[in-house]
């Protein structure tokens, strides 16, 4: 791991901040680093409030696309809800179908089969609309670089309004209406907006129109965290008030399909984490190994009893994806002891007979063990399709299109990228990524990073750090848990390591022979060796609330120590 110590506000402004909002130097200091440097800001920041969204109007398009809508109701027309397979999409088609279903019966919805029909907006999707009388098609979470479809949907009579928050390409689709903050020219104040939460802003128009509050809309919040956990967007401005509002909604009153997956879990309140490793790796499972639509249909569903059907379903989609999951990992790490690509500076792996639904999870997978931009193949019909998955600092959407030649289709972008291409190109292909990578990645990009926000002195952590520094969730990019780094430390004699195989590190730990805090470091048994026999040694934590048997503490969560 490298350890970058965050760059340090000046002193006199940590000491204005720290004066103005009666806080101690090291809160004012983690604030600035966040941008925040005023009393307003950090009221809102602290304090969020729906008040504080935005205008949906502001948003280019969302006039005609409200006009269009109303004008489908009053006419009797059908209307159908179409969305992306993954978290964001289900999402976003669950939020805005059951919320036009309230006034208007005729909206069906639809979810792309992602293995015969693909990411996005498919000539399928528009040929079911067409035989079932559908004349305004909604899309979610994708149609920005839709201009075939949407100009084949239009020679069929059935209008597109398109609700995408991916970039858009130099042509946009010939639409009714488009909403998306990052078209050039769209004066939206937020742009980090993840696609539900563009079909959240819609909702809220339409709300306007017909006398609705933003409050009345508080029940469709809990889709909207869940997606903006799964999406990795900044959970800052918009952001953070539409996942503070929407974990309210999950740890009170969620929808029935929430509650069933919360239910089977021992948490009493969940977090953006708890969202993104339980809630959403469940809600995915379903496009990944079935289809979208048991998620959709999980979602909407209004009865608890029902809800638990689909979701125990869903799980066992969930426990089969995690078996697939865990299994190509092992044959994608063995394929590359064995062709000795151990010190290569890329990993490509390819067997046709992986599973497609889980090799953007394998690649992921594969960069725990060795980081470096990742490639996972297996065969599609009669070319090879891929996942690729990069590090922070490298743009592995820029490395592919210095690779293009050897590719029949690629999109994505910096981190995340799909691609397909021939299987006689595949090695070809394998070798120039290897030489592009190598020529154009960093050399300290190969190592992990960890952010640190600020040393700190053990004799400074106390309940009342823990209180505020609770306040700074909803944790997220853009906002991550403050990192601390502590010097001259030791273990009380109480190191051991536990958990499965002994993976973990359990400790006790002291500073100047003050009072001693329990400490965890995930996957850190390893280093046990470096705490024992009364070593000095530093570490990087974040500090929590550990609650156990009734009991509260302070723990320390380590990231990693040396």
């Amino acid at each position: 791991m490298r350890w970058t110590l965050k760059a340090q506000p000046e002193q006199e402004n940590v000491d204005y901040l720290a004066n103005t909002l009666k806080v101690r130097p090291l809160i004012a200091r983690i604030l600035l680093q966040r941008d925040i440097s005023s009393f307003e800001e950090a009221k809102t920041f602290f304090r969020p409030r729906l008040s504080d969204l935005h205008d949906p109007f502001l948003m280019n398009g969302m006039s005609e696309a409200v006009e269009r809508i109303f004008k489908a109701i009053e006419e009797k027309e059908n209307i159908l809800v179409y969305g992306d397979y993954d978290v964001d999409g289900t999402t976003a088609v669950s939020l805005l179908s059951s919320y036009l279903l309230e006034k208007y019966p005729n909206v069906a919805t639809y979810i792309p089969d992602r293995y015969e029909e693909g990411y996005g907006i498919s000539f399928q999707g528009i040929d079911f609309a067409k035989d079932n009388d559908i004349s305004l098609i909604i899309a979610l979470d994708c149609g920005i670089k839709a201009i075939e479809q949407v100009a084949y949907a239009k020679e069929k009579e059935i209008d597109f309004v398109i609700c995408d928050h991916h970039l858009p390409g130099p042509e946009l689709p010939d639409a009714v209406a488009i909403l998306d903050p990052k078209i050039e020219g769209d004066l939206y104040p937020f742009k980090e907006l993840c696609g539900c939460g563009i079909g959240f802003k819609l909702i809220q128009a339409l709300g306007t129109n017909l006398g609705e509050r933003t409050e009345d809309l508080l029940p469709y919040l809990d889709l909207v965290a869940v997606a903006i956990g799964a999406d990795i967007v900044p959970i800052t401005g918009e952001n953070r008030v539409l996942a503070f509002f929407g974990l309210q909604v999950i740890n009170t009153e969620p929808r029935p399909g929430i509650q069933a997956i919360i239910q089977a879990t021992d948490r009493k309140e969940l977090s953006i984490t708890d969202v993104v490793f339980i809630i959403a790796p469940r809600i995915n499972a379903a496009g990944r190994m079935k289809h979208g639509l048991h998620a959709v249909e999980l979602l909407t569903e209004p009865d608890f009893h029902k809800a638990k059907e689909y979701a125990s379903a869903i799980e066992e989609f969930n426990t089969e994806r995690k078996g697939l999951d865990q299994q190509i990992t092992e044959e994608a790490l063995n394929q590359i002891v064995e062709n000795q690509e151990e010190n290569r500076h890329t990993s490509v792996v390819y067997q046709e007979n992986w599973h497609k639904g889980v090799i953007g999870i394998v690649a992921s997978r594969l960069i725990e063990t060795y980081y470096r931009p990742t490639l996972v193949f297996t065969k599609n019909g009669d070319k090879l399709t891929a996942s690729a998955r990069s590090v922070k600092g490298f743009d592995v959407y820029t490395a592919l299109e210095n690779c293009a030649d050897n590719l029949v289709q690629f999109g994505g972008h910096k981190y995340a990228a799909g691609l397909t291409m021939l299987e006689a190109q595949y090695e070809q292909f394998k070798q120039k990524f290897e030489e592009v990578v190598q020529k154009t990645i960093k050399p300290e990009a190969l190592t992990p990073e960890i952010e640190v926000d600020s040393k700190i002195n053990l004799s400074e952590i106390s309940p009342k750090l823990i209180r505020i520094l609770k306040q700074f969730a909803p944790f997220g990019p853009g906002n991550r848990a403050p990192v601390f780094m502590a010097s001259r430390l030791f273990d009380t004699g109480f190191a051991r390591r536990v958990g499965a195989d002994g993976k973990h590190l359990k400790l006790q730990i002291t500073q100047d022979g003050r009072k001693a805090f329990g400490a965890i470091g995930f996957n850190l048994g390893e280093k046990l060796e470096k705490v024992v026999g009364k070593k000095s040694f530093e570490a990087l934590f974040t500090i929590e609330e550990n609650h156990w048997n009734g009991n509260t503490s302070i723990q320390m969560k380590i990231k990693d120590l040396r």
